[in-house]
């Protein structure tokens, strides 16, 4: 009877791990209508010999997105995942999350028990919003990366006779993403009444360049009181090199301090980890009492501080 237990155990969680694996290629496989409003789109047609999977994936989705409701804010809300350059829609992403934390704890419960599937549930929605807030900021350099040869490009459009306007639809359908990414957007915004230096003004905002927000302040300024426009371009377009010279010089720097900080704060998790993992009852005293909880919970408070002290030690602003 005791080796039936076991084995049934496994078969469960076997086909529970097996079930999530299908729903979440379901979530990812799924068409996506990105930026069309829902009441344009064309009802897709119903079949009768739908799948079990398919229907719950569907029912999965929605649900989810009905309890989150179609705001924008949010660490895995629209805006956050736009930032990101994440096109799947935040119910969809939302339920990868909960997907990813099923079959970790799963994963924690058959090969330990119920203290460690809550741990590895945990690190599912920690490493979601890891993965949001890297591609967020490797975005973000890219397009400060682009921004000089951006500018060259409009000032070259601008030159040949075009419009504002004309040049941002021309350089973004050049330029690589996600200069290309924002400045569609910014051509679609001023296709329905917004003036250019708003939309540009957002996009520096969303995508923490102050150089981007400058050239808007600057096309204002050039708009009320005349000029070249393409010469200013030019001349923006040279200090942005600049600056970005600087900047890179400042990154190399602290590139060695960063790294080590990477270090000190992941060390003693791993360290904790492998100890565990070696010698489970060495870990597991601290567990057994009020005061090993309490030492865990004055190291946790500890690794908090020390972590943000050494954050902001590394980190340069311009």
């Amino acid at each position: 009877m005791s080796n039936v237990m076991p084995d049934y155990a496994l078969l469960v969680g076997a086909a529970a791990i097996v079930a999530a694996v299908l729903l979440t290629l379901f979530v990812l496989l799924r068409p996506r209508y990105k930026d069309i409003d829902v009441s344009r789109r064309r009802p897709a047609a119903t079949e009768d010999g739908s799948s079990v999977i398919s229907k719950l994936g569907e029912a999965t989705v929605s649900f989810v997105e009905r309890g989150s409701g179609q705001g924008r804010g949010g660490i895995f809300g629209r805006d956050a995942l736009n930032d990101a350059g994440i096109t799947s829609k935040p119910s969809e992403f939302s339920v990868l999350v909960l997907i990813g934390s099923f079959v970790l704890f799963l994963v924690g419960l058959l090969f330990q028990g119920p203290f460690l599937g809550i741990v590895l549930a945990l690190l599912s929605p920690l490493l979601a919003l890891l993965i949001v807030k890297v591609r967020t900021g490797r975005r973000r350099i890219a397009f400060a990366g682009q921004l000089s040869d951006m500018l060259m490009a409009l000032s070259g459009s601008l030159r040949a006779g075009h419009s504002m306007a004309q040049s941002m639809q021309s350089a973004s359908l050049e330029m690589p993403a996600p200069v290309s990414e924002e400045l569609a957007r910014i051509v679609n915004e001023n296709r329905v009444g917004r003036p250019v230096s708003e939309s540009m003004a957002d996009v520096g905002r969303r995508m923490h360049c102050e150089d981007f927000e400058w050239l808007s302040q600057a096309i204002d300024i050039n708009r009320e009181v005349g000029g070249d426009l393409a010469g200013v371009l030019d001349h923006i377009a040279e200090t942005v090199r600049e600056r970005a010279q600087i900047k890179g010089q400042v990154r190399a720097l602290a590139a060695e301090g960063k790294f080590s900080a990477y270090i000190l704060i992941a060390l003693p998790f791993f360290v904790g980890a492998f100890i565990n993992l070696v010698n489970p009852g060495y870990m597991a005293v601290l567990t057994q009492s009020l005061l090993g909880w309490v030492l865990i919970a004055i190291g946790a408070v500890m690794m908090a501080i020390g972590s943000f002290w050494i954050s902001r030690m590394v980190k340069i602003e311009f």
